[in-house]
């Protein structure tokens, strides 16, 4: 899961940034309304997280602007006014869900971890695809009744496997999810594909040659 971060308390994105990467997502910053602009209109994320009040415009009106636009990611709106006409409007306009300052930061994880997985259809805090479970709550992943031990990467990039079965992904589209504006190595994703393979079975991840990679369901 990659998470575009739309905050310009740096303290507070720090916070948000270390917290969700112990839970094996990939968070990428930003702190400005026209930045956040920018990185949609070229960049694939799975979840926004959007602070309304940015220091050149509103969250409001680019949510507003997503929408109209056609964006369907879901988006969490944090925001320091506790209006209840301020929620209202936020989820009238678009968003998916709304928190106020302060929160636990739990409670954010939880809830995003949520809308993403209505995104994808997933309704509980398990997926099973043939011998394959992950409990996206632990972040542990069983394939055929054991327990796999994943690096952060490689439990990254099986979860955008996992939240796309039965869809093909692209190697550029694996990257950006999995490592958004992190550096990646030349042949990172191939790497991380290989030890998963090693580690449950060479056919549950197929390539499809000159196209990319797609989850398969065996036994």
């Amino acid at each position: 899961m990659r998470v575009l971060l739309v905050e310009d308390n740096k303290l507070l994105a720090q916070g948000i940034v270390m917290s969700l990467a112990k839970e094996g997502i990939q968070v990428d910053h930003l702190s400005s309304y026209h930045q956040a602009q920018v990185a949609l209109n070229n960049e694939d994320f799975s979840a926004i997280i959007l602070d309304l009040g940015l220091p050149d415009g509103n969250g409001a009106d680019l949510l507003k602007q997503w929408r109209k636009n056609g964006i369907s990611l879901p988006i969490i709106v944090l925001t320091a006014n506790t209006d209840f006409d301020t929620r209202l409007m936020c989820l009238d306009i678009g968003a998916d869900d709304y928190l106020s300052k302060p929160f636990d930061v739990r409670e954010l994880i939880a809830r995003l971890k949520a809308i993403v997985r209505r995104q994808h259809g997933l309704d509980h805090n398990q997926f099973s695809y043939g011998s394959l479970t992950i409990d996206f709550t632990r972040c542990e992943v069983h394939f055929r009744d054991q327990l796999i031990s994943l690096s952060r990467r490689e439990y990254q990039l099986l979860l955008e496997f996992a939240q796309s079965a039965g869809r093909v992904l692209t190697r550029n589209q694996l990257e950006q999810l999995t490592y958004g504006w992190d550096e990646v190595g030349s042949n990172s994703i191939e790497v991380h594909i290989h030890h998963l393979r090693k580690k449950t079975a060479t056919e549950l991840i197929k390539t499809v040659r000159g196209i990319g990679y797609i989850l398969n369901e065996i036994v």
